[in-house]
């Protein structure tokens, strides 16, 4: 790196570090939380917590647009087990919960950078955004019709969520180290925190999270028993888990911190823990295109990283009912024959296919997932409530306008963050973003990983590399000025 870009990348750093109004709202946030909990005020925490982290959203997003990011995957990991705190200081469980609007209300604080920067979607970089939000604002105006205006919003929140955060990063090119490190420290403490709490969760089960599993029926993680129970940490299920566990220990390869392999030994053991076998699998992939495309010195940390984490879990998780459950999973991966998840996902892609790919218009935004509550009276998941495909999910929501619109913009940002990253080898953060942007698209296969935690991943990692190399290039022309006037 140049000494203009070093320079600029350590006062970036320092500016994040030095202001206590920058984090100061966030500790009180959480610092009024913990003794709302505490003095069993669950109802008033309840109203409070999404108004308070709101307005912290608002404070930080004009005051520093980097930290901004980090409190918004903070809400995404904590805000769940806020909600469960408080429904267990009430003493019942509540179906729904304003609790959980929180971490949505404070990503979508990101649209306001569409207008502020609005400029940007007319550049090079900002083009393939154009046509993403055109593809969602065609399902939109179709699922308006088919589904309500109520489950089509509350579905076009989901899937454009992830995109606001993206072009939110892009649109701050200026400011990319602070941003980088803010993402790498977030993932490194919400790995041990989470990673940390998941390993209690399973070995004592709290009886806040039992209420919870209990009161939703979210029989698919479990019983609500030690030793019983698919981890899913602080967060709603296992896979939104996974997919954050995924992404830390992907970015433990970008950190310098002390606590770095710590925390990755207690995500691992917890990533182990939540039995989501897609993630499994998308971590492997995110490290194979991290060995194809680094160079040999960082190859080796690689490895040496693999190793170590080997030599910390493996023993653990080798033995005692730990090693059954894995064993039992690892052996439905081998037996596909014997694995009912396996061959309802096949029989559901033999049978709906033809339907999803058909669909030219498509049902548009609300016809499938948590928006269909919304879309009948009786508040209960419609017909394609559960939909296991991100590969039918995507024609059969968008139909063919709108998914050319919106898989040509996708396919544009790979392109670009693919070139962009062999210009920027030495940027193991880039690196990192890179190979989890691609895992996670390969994982359409098993899920619809383009919205909630792995969309946020994924846009997030894609705009990442392209303000990186924006930033570098400024850099250069900074540094070609000042030689130019010396």
């Amino acid at each position: 790196m140049s000494t203009i870009a070093h320079a600029a990348a350590s006062g970036a750093v320092r500016r994040l570090k030095r202001d206590p109004m920058e984090w100061g709202p966030p500790a009180l946030l959480w610092l009024v939380t913990a003794l709302l909990i505490g003095a069993h005020q669950g109802t008033v925490l309840t109203l409070a917590f999404p108004v308070l982290a709101t307005l912290t959203g608002l404070w930080l997003y004009f005051k520093s647009p980097a930290r901004y990011v980090g409190f918004m995957w903070w809400l995404w990991f904590l805000s769940p087990e806020v909600r469960r705190l408080a429904d267990w200081s009430k003493g019942a469980f509540t179906p729904t919960s304003l609790i959980q609007i929180a971490p949505l209300a404070v990503t979508m604080i990101s649209g306001l950078s569409l207008i502020r920067y609005y400029p940007v979607l007319g550049q090079r970089r900002g083009l393939p955004v154009l046509l993403i939000l055109a593809g969602l604002a065609y399902a939109f105006m179709v699922g308006v019709v088919s589904s309500g205006p109520l489950a089509a919003t509350y579905d076009l929140a989901n899937w454009l969520y992830p995109i606001l955060i993206g072009f939110h990063i892009m649109a701050n090119t200026r400011d990319y180290p602070a941003y980088r490190d803010t993402i790498v420290n977030t993932f490194i403490w919400g790995m041990l925190v989470m990673g940390a709490y998941g390993l209690v969760q399973f070995a004592i089960m709290p009886p806040w999270d039992a209420l919870w599993m209990l009161g939703s029926q979210m029989n698919s993680q479990g019983d609500p028993v030690p030793m019983g129970v698919r981890v899913f940490s602080t967060m709603n299920s296992s896979g939104p888990f996974a997919f954050a566990m995924m992404g830390a220990m992907v970015y433990v390869m970008a950190a310098n911190h002390r606590v770095r392999w710590i925390a990755a030994a207690l995500g691992f053991f917890a990533f182990g823990l939540s039995l989501v076998r897609s993630t499994w699998g998308g971590w492997v992939v995110a490290l194979l295109i991290q060995l194809v495309k680094s160079n040999n010195r960082v190859r080796l940390r690689i490895v040496a990283s693999a190793m170590l984490l080997a030599g910390l879990c493996v023993p653990l998780l080798a033995v005692g009912p730990v090693a059954e459950r894995l064993q039992t999973r690892l052996d439905s991966i081998v037996n596909l024959k014997d694995d009912q998840s396996y061959a309802a996902r096949n029989e559901f892609y033999a049978t709906f296919a033809k339907t999803a790919f058909t669909d030219v218009s498509g049902e548009g935004m609300g016809a499938t997932g948590t928006s269909t509550k919304l879309s009948n009276d009786g508040g209960q998941l419609g017909q394609y409530g559960n939909f296991d495909s991100g590969v039918m999910n995507i024609p059969f929501v968008l139909g063919w306008p709108g998914t050319l619109l919106y898989l040509s913009g996708i396919l544009w940002l790979l392109v670009r963050a693919v070139l962009a990253s062999f210009k920027m080898r030495d940027d193991k953060f880039v690196s990192a973003s890179l190979s989890l942007g691609l895992a996670i698209f390969a994982m359409l296969v098993f899920t619809n990983s383009l919205v909630g935690t792995g969309g946020l991943l994924l846009f997030m990692s894609l705009f990442s590399i392209l303000s990186a190399a924006h930033w570098q290039k400024q850099q250069r022309r900074r540094e070609l000025i000042l030689h130019g006037g010396t």
